[in-house]
């Protein structure tokens, strides 16, 4: 008789994986970067290099697809109550074996022996499969995340350099200046951000460097004292304004995150911590009081970015917090709608039912509240109010 110890662990170990799987499948398929690479006419590194990750992912998912016939059907011949001397050896065949038939390849008939057969099959075991698809797995997500990662650090960079290079055109079309050091700026920068659109891979930061020296170049052949300190002191004004804004937002992550407190757990209420950015603005006013207007911009430059920076994450986290209450709500009205549905369809008195709807509610209506899991619960009840209604046919 076979023992099936060895092919109930590979089943138990199987169905985790699958689960992790269409997790990490999903989560690749939803990735912004894999999408816009989908979307994008690639050239250079990124169109080799996504070409290869495109083959893995239709490997992946032919593999997910694979890799779920032969569990399901190992499972199902497993649960069965009785099992025959061919079943458990069946079930171990497709567990422990060469089970998963990935191709069929024809011979041509000047090729084959006379004994030689007409079909050749490409077989692997489910950990074979696996072992495949993991390594696929990597291939794919690496040129998607690599590639997210260049368009999130250069993208920025570059739109910061477009920002200084009209700027600076515009003050030194006023000043009726040349713009040939800024036009070649604004070529060279071109030529960067086509690159960085269709080939991210391919594309080095340290090209914006000319393009930056360029820009400054530029700046300091236009610029004149007065130019300067009209610019600078429009910017400082805009600093202020922003620095007024941040204290609001303070304001309002700090009552969005009073609103939550106690009513959900401590890791799901996002504050933000950070430098106070008061003094180094202080600073740059001071400069400016002084006269030292050359040496305002770049400490005004980085100043704003690390405050626009602190801005959207504040607004995010506020957002964030704000949205728990309407998140439980949202779910304490999906649970009394399944719970009226239940009724309507004389399942108010079902053990399992009440049972699952009872562990719902008490999850969202607990403090803390663990949103996920109270999700996790309500969509368990709904799954089996839909099972049953479908089971039962009411």
């Amino acid at each position: 008789m076979t023992d099936l110890a060895p092919a109930d662990a590979e089943l138990f170990r199987l169905e985790t994986a699958l689960t992790a799987i269409a997790a990490n499948l999903v989560d690749l398929d939803d990735n912004p970067a894999r999408k816009d690479l989908d979307k994008t006419q690639l050239t250079g590194v990124t169109k080799a290099r996504w070409a290869d990750a495109t083959d893995a992912l239709t490997e992946l998912w032919d593999g997910y697809r694979l890799l779920t016939d032969v569990v399901t059907k190992a499972r199902q011949t497993r649960d069965q109550r009785k099992l025959s001397d061919a079943d458990r050896a069946a079930v171990s065949h497709q567990l422990l074996g060469k089970s998963i038939m990935l191709s069929t390849t024809t011979v041509p008939l000047a090729q084959r022996g006379l004994l030689g057969t007409s079909q050749i099959h490409t077989t692997c075991s489910p950990a074979e499969l696996l072992s495949a698809m993991e390594a696929a797995f990597t291939v794919a997500a690496t040129v998607a995340t690599r590639a997210g990662e260049a368009w999130q650090r250069l993208l920025p960079a570059a739109a910061d350099a477009a920002a200084a290079v009209d700027n600076v055109r515009a003050l030194t079309r006023q000043a009726g200046a040349s713009t040939a050091t800024i036009d070649e700026a604004d070529r060279r920068l071109g030529r960067f951000t086509a690159q960085l659109a269709s080939d991210p891979l391919g594309a080095d930061g340290r090209d914006l460097d000319p393009v930056r020296e360029l820009i400054r170049r530029a700046d300091a052949e236009r610029t004149s004292a007065a130019e300067l300190r009209e610019a600078l002191t429009q910017r400082l004004a805009d600093a202020r304004a922003l620095a007024a804004k941040l204290s609001v937002a303070q304001t309002a992550l700090q009552h969005a995150a009073d609103q939550a407190l106690d009513r959900f757990r401590d890791q799901d209420i996002r504050s933000v911590r950070g430098p106070d950015l008061t003094p180094d603005l202080r600073a740059v006013e001071a400069l400016a009081a002084a006269g030292h207007w050359p040496l305002i911009s770049p400490k005004l430059a980085d100043w704003t970015r690390r405050a626009r920076e602190r801005l959207a994450t504040l607004e995010n986290a506020t957002a964030h917090n704000a949205g728990l209450l309407t998140t439980r709500n949202e779910l304490r009205g999906r649970l009394d709608a399944y719970r009226a549905k239940a009724l309507r369809r004389g399942l108010g008195e079902s053990t399992d039912l009440t049972e699952l709807a009872e562990k719902a509610r008490t999850m969202l209506f607990t403090a803390p509240c663990d949103l996920e899991a109270a999700r996790v619960a309500v969509d368990a009840y709904q799954d089996a109010l839909t099972a049953t209604i479908a089971r039962d046919g009411k």
